[in-house]
C-alpha cells in the first residue's frame, strides 16, 4: 500500500451527484439521523473508498472546543481503522438543524479548513461533495484549498 503523500493532485471540473454520490449523502444523512444530539452530535459524513467501501461518521463535540473532532476526521479513521484503506474517492459532511429550526432539513456542508487539509493530505484525488448555487455538486479537494503547502514541492 503506497502511503497518502505519493499520490499526484489532479483538479476534476465540478460535477453534478451521480447516482453513487446521491447515496453517499443518504448515507450521511442516515448516520446523523440516528446519532443526531443536539450540541454533541451534528455533523454526519460519509466516505467512499476507491475500492467502493463505505464509512461513516459523526461529529464528536467537547466541553473543551478544541478537542471536539469532526465527522470526516471520524470516517477517515473508521475506513483505516476496519478496512485499512485511505484512498478516498468521495467525501460529504452533513448538518442536521438544531431542533428550534423544525423547518429546515439537514443539509450538505463545505468541510472545515483542517478537513480540507486532511483529507487533502490522504488523497489528492478525492473528491469532496458541497453546496452548489442549485444544490450539491462533487468538486476535487484542490479546488477548496487553492495553492497548499507541500513539503515535497518546497513551496
Amino acid at each position: 500500500m503506497s502511503g497518502p503523500k505519493d499520490r499526484q493532485m489532479s483538479k476534476p471540473a465540478p460535477s453534478k451527484l451521480s447516482k453513487a454520490d446521491q447515496e453517499l449523502v443518504d448515507a450521511a444523512v442516515d448516520a446523523i439521523k440516528k446519532r443526531y444530539r443536539y450540541d454533541w452530535q451534528e455533523v454526519g459524513a460519509a466516505l467512499r473508498l476507491r475500492s467502493g467501501k463505505i464509512f461513516t461518521g459523526v461529529s464528536l463535540d467537547a466541553y473543551l472546543g478544541r478537542m471536539a473532532v469532526c465527522a470526516e476526521a471520524v470516517a477517515l479513521g473508521q475506513a483505516i481503522t476496519v478496512a485499512g484503506e485511505f484512498g478516498i474517492d468521495c467525501i460529504v459532511a452533513v448538518r442536521h438543524p438544531p431542533p428550534d429550526e423544525k423547518d429546515r432539513a439537514i443539509t450538505v456542508v463545505s468541510p472545515c479548513g483542517a478537513c480540507r487539509e486532511l483529507i487533502f493530505d490522504y488523497d489528492r484525488n478525492a473528491r469532496v461533495i458541497v453546496p452548489g448555487e442549485n444544490g450539491p455538486i462533487a468538486v476535487g479537494i484542490g479546488e477548496l484549498l487553492p495553492n497548499k503547502y507541500s513539503r515535497e514541492r518546497g513551496n
